[in-house]
């Protein structure tokens, strides 16, 4: 700053001595065009500095974060209250709105019954295992009283003290209880299989019904929704009465968030060579005329739409950019460091300056006189008429 001050100086002196101190060089129309046209290019010193060492731009906008609102319940349902008011501050689980809750209940309710049905099945296995198992060791004795009935039958035979159509009797009989053996064996794997059937030590049937009393039990408490976070709700239009839901309609309201609000800026991309994250700010707000307030840079939006290339089946066309058309930008987020967080409102606009050598100096100096103009003209721009 202090150079570039230096050097106009020393020309306006060079060009009052050479044409009016000792008159080396006459002054007419043509010196004085040339003399004037050399000036005006030393003063774009003054526009570089300014735009390179204190970017400025007047395309500011506050950003808050949204959610939108939207029920999570399985089916339309009946809006019965609205617990909060438009813009009025609302707390962390602070409750919003309340829906009907009497079919989720009755849905409770059943599958719990359900539940139960399914614990007490789980002990009705266990009886029938045990039962299977007391058919098992009955058709088990049975084939060794056969065994032993066709040993007697064969010896007797040979004796000649029974008849050869009694061992061939008990012989059937043996062939008999060995099959009801093999069945009551397989009745009891097919009993444990059932009773054992588990995931993390749970019966499959109860877990599948405790499975579904869970999201039961959710879509029940999703009955009443509350606040995400701290915020407010504007442009209210939920009212008892209406039906709302997935299949009905999507959000039923907007929902503005207090914390991690910022301010997007652009700036052409020349302009941030020298900005770094950390740096001073300061912003004009047009909601605050004649107020200043100061910020720091977060981060540094080097990306742009313009330089993505999405898949398709169709080539790109490299064609001049219009002249007309702005050269596209990048965005700086800028946080305030005002502890009132809430004097920032959503989209509220305005025009914020960086300052990358600090606060110091006199470019800084200038800049500071510049946006200050800037807040104290919307007093009365725009002008109503």
């Amino acid at each position: 700053m202090i150079i570039a001050l230096l050097v106009c100086f020393l020309y306006a002196v060079l060009v009052w001595l050479t044409f009016f101190r000792f008159k080396w060089i006459k002054f007419n129309i043509v010196w004085g065009v040339v003399s004037g046209w050399v000036g005006l290019h030393l003063l774009l010193v003054f526009m570089i500095g300014l735009r390179f060492v204190t970017p400025y731009s007047t395309n500011a906008r506050v950003i808050q974060h949204t959610i939108q609102l939207t029920p999570r319940l399985s089916a339309p349902t009946l809006v019965t209250a609205v617990f909060v008011e438009p813009d009025e501050p609302v707390k962390k689980g602070q409750p919003l709105f309340q829906f009907d809750r009497r079919p989720y209940e009755y849905q409770v309710q059943q599958l719990q019954a359900q539940l139960a049905a399914a614990k007490q099945q789980v002990e009705v296995l266990g009886a029938d295992v045990k039962v299977a198992e007391q058919t098992l060791a009955e058709a088990t004795n049975e084939v060794a009283f056969a065994k032993f009935q066709k040993q007697a039958a064969e010896t007797l035979e040979r004796t000649g003290a029974g008849s050869k159509e009694k061992g061939v009797q008990w012989t059937i009989q043996l062939q008999v209880d060995q099959a009801a053996v093999r069945q009551a064996a397989a009745d009891v794997a097919r009993a444990k299989l059932k009773y054992e059937s588990q995931i993390d030590g749970v019966n499959t049937t109860v877990a599948a019904v405790q499975a579904e009393l869970g999201l039961a039990q959710y879509y029940l408490d999703n009955t009443t929704m509350v606040a995400p976070e701290d915020g407010r709700v504007l442009n209210l239009q939920v009212r008892p009465g209406m039906v709302a839901g997935d299949y009905r309609i999507g959000a039923i309201a907007t929902f503005i968030c207090d914390d991690d609000r910022y301010l997007l800026v652009n700036y052409n991309q020349e302009s941030l060579k020298y900005v770094a994250v950390g740096q001073p700010v300061e912003v004009a707000l047009n909601l605050y005329p004649g107020q200043v307030f100061p910020g720091k840079v977060k981060a540094i939006w080097k990306a742009s739409g313009e330089g993505q290339l999405l898949p398709s089946g169709t080539l790109p066309d490299f064609e001049p950019v219009p002249p007309d058309k702005p050269q596209g930008q990048y965005a700086v987020k800028i946080a305030f460091e005002d502890s009132d967080q809430s004097k920032f409102p959503i989209g509220a606009q305005g025009s914020a300056a960086i300052y990358t050598n600090g606060m110091k100096g006199g470019w800084a100096a200038m800049r500071r006189i510049g946006i200050r103009a800037y807040s104290w003209m919307n007093w009365l721009y725009p002008i109503p008429f």
